[in-house]
């Protein structure tokens, strides 16, 4: 008789909350507290095993007059909202190759409530990433890292970023669809090359899906099914430009019973319902041409904020003659 593996679950599967990390991505990082609060107690109460609470962005870079405290999540600002975390939930931050000054600002592990850095890193800045791993192993951290925009790396230099990270003390690695170009079946095969490279290291591989073409959720799972452990998402979607992979809609597809999807729906109904009269996120037309393409979102971002918002057929053409 064929198996139904859907039916049950996988304990070895640790979903990761980057509401605030990605949605900061809208609008400044300029979340207020009670939103952030509300997001870290319904990780706590949903069972999620990671939260990302924003970046360590380097101030040199960014100007803090024009950015909220999740671009650089420092020490004190954290624990304002969380204490002692005394609780089951991991915190983490990422941070992004050549925009972190990361000996100075991650500090060492015992000195901070945080757990896990996530090095965010495009294919010609993996030296840096190599470096920013080491160091946050070095000060105590668990440590992940996405590679970022795959959809427009080079098959030799991907196997070559691989190689090179599986030899780091990396703990996971992230496949990361910052296109939201990738279909089921690319998906499959990403992460079995993934587990193939890792394969004997102990190390796990994940999945961070973007929504352009509204498969966030169904390359989340494809990805699970084909074996990735670290499972990324978000509230509502929420994220910069077409969004991420629902949490509601995640949560309620796992069977695992530690976690809990009504906080969830309580927070989105609490908080981002209203948040989508004050800002935009989702699948709208000139995301998924911009996938379509295999771009990077930003000129979609720019077209929704101007007042030709609308104007899908010019934005279309722009890219097909480009």
């Amino acid at each position: 008789m064929k198996q139904a593996p859907w039916i049950n679950y996988r304990p070895e599967i640790k979903i990761l909350d980057c509401t605030i990390r990605d949605g900061g991505l809208i609008n400044g990082h300029m979340f207020e507290d009670g939103l952030v609060k509300a997001v870290y107690d319904t990780c706590v109460a949903a069972g999620i095993d990671y939260m990302e609470l924003g970046y360590k962005g380097d101030k040199k870079i960014f100007a803090p007059d024009k950015h909220g405290d999740w671009k650089y999540c420092d020490e004190d600002n954290i624990r304002r909202i969380v204490g002692e975390n005394d609780s089951p939930l991991k915190l983490s931050v990422m941070a992004d190759a050549e925009k972190c000054d990361f000996k100075k600002d991650i500090i060492p592990k015992e000195q901070s409530v945080i757990d896990l850095i996530r090095v965010a890193t495009y294919i010609h800045q993996v030296p840096t990433a190599v470096a920013m791993i080491k160091d946050a192993k070095d000060k105590g951290y668990e440590v992940t890292v996405n590679l970022m925009a795959v959809s427009v790396v080079q098959e030799r230099e991907l196997n070559e970023a691989l190689d090179i990270f599986v030899q780091t003390d990396v703990d996971a690695i992230i496949l990361v669809d910052s296109y939201g170009v990738l279909y089921s079946e690319r998906v499959h095969d990403y992460i079995k090359q993934y587990i193939k490279a890792a394969k004997g290291t102990g190390k796990e591989i994940g999945i961070h899906a973007h929504n352009n073409q509204q498969l966030a959720f169904a390359n989340t799972i494809d990805a699970l099914v084909a074996g990735a452990n670290r499972l990324d998402a978000t509230m509502s979607g929420i994220g910069r430009g077409a969004g991420n992979c629902p949490m509601e809609l995640l949560l309620g597809f796992l069977h695992n019973p530690k976690f809990n999807l009504r906080p969830v729906l309580q927070c989105i109904q609490d908080y981002f319902i209203p948040l989508r009269e004050q800002i935009e996120w989702g699948c709208l037309v000139p995301y998924f041409i911009t996938a379509h393409f295999n771009q990077h979102p930003r000129s979609a971002i720019e077209l929704r904020a101007g007042k030709d918002k609308d104007e899908y057929v010019e934005f279309y053409d722009r890219w097909n003659e480009a």
